[in-house]
């Protein structure tokens, strides 16, 4: 019998995390549609397991006519849904998996938005082409320097857009990942913030997650330039029975499992012009 090597907490490169990340989702892409693709949907922009939808929480605002990039955008549900919205979207991802799964969810529903496969520290775009860049967990958890994840979203900001991104409530890395009792007690540290890291049997990392405190990540923002407007937790919905992971509805009735930061890179503000 062959053991898989547990999980444990090292630190990792930014190439090592990028390697990782690109091939986990390649290999994991078809189990994670299969799990996750009826509760996604096609069209429809979900932010978190707690069923929080864009079209009841309107965080983007008014998107019709704006240019958007979803980030880790995945099967890409969430872009062609904006794209019914009116909005000029990009859906980047950066597995090759998940944008396969992407091109099989436009050829089911019909609506087709321009895909790109790049890294989040490295964003293939001009500067301030976008009106608001968006992910529902994508890259953020899983780059080794969110900080400069952060200051490449502000770059391809246009003054005035927006950055909204969803994930893993930080205080969650307090429990362990299980969704039942097991995953009530405190067992970790909240300051600690070495990456959590799956290993093959060489030891090279196959899957790193990365964590932050709340402290840190409007920190990371406010250096990128940004302006926090709003931080939303939501709570877990009555009637809501569904398992994801370590979400499920006894932990979430009792602690918060997402986090949605939404941010703004100012505008400039007009001088006056001296009087003469």
């Amino acid at each position: 019998m062959i053991e898989t090597p547990l999980p444990h907490r090292r630190s990792v490169s930014d190439a090592e995390s990028r390697v990782a990340s690109r091939s986990w989702w390649d290999l994991d892409a078809d189990e994670y549609q299969s799990e996750h693709g009826t509760f996604l949907g096609d069209l429809d922009f979900v932010w978190c397991p707690e069923g929080l939808r864009e079209a009841d929480a309107h965080l983007l605002g008014e998107v019709k006519s704006k240019k958007v990039l979803e980030l880790g955008a995945g099967a890409a549900a969430g872009a062609r849904w904006l794209d019914g919205q009116g909005a000029n979207v990009v859906a980047m991802d950066l597995s090759a998996g998940m944008l396969r799964h992407a091109r099989a969810g436009a050829e089911r529903s019909g609506v087709r938005v321009p895909l790109v496969q790049a890294d989040a520290l490295a964003l293939p775009f001009a500067d301030s082409v976008f009106d608001i860049v968006c992910t529902a967990f994508g890259a953020i958890p899983f780059v080794a320097d969110s900080g400069a994840a952060m200051r490449e979203v502000a770059r391809v900001l246009r003054p005035g857009g927006s950055w909204v991104f969803s994930i893993t409530h930080p205080m969650r890395w307090i429990f362990w990942d299980e969704p039942d009792e097991s995953g009530l007690i405190a067992r970790n540290s909240y300051f600690n913030r070495t990456p959590y890291v799956e290993t093959d049997d060489e030891g090279r990392p196959t899957y790193v997650e990365q964590h932050r405190t709340l402290g840190d990540r409007i920190r990371e923002l406010v250096a990128a330039g940004f302006v926090l407007r709003d931080l939303i937790e939501p709570e877990w919905p009555a009637g809501h029975d569904q398992i994801w992971g370590q979400w499920s509805p006894l932990r979430g009735r009792l602690f918060p499992g997402t986090a949605i930061f939404v941010a703004d890179l100012p505008a400039p503000q007009p001088t006056n012009a001296p009087r003469h």
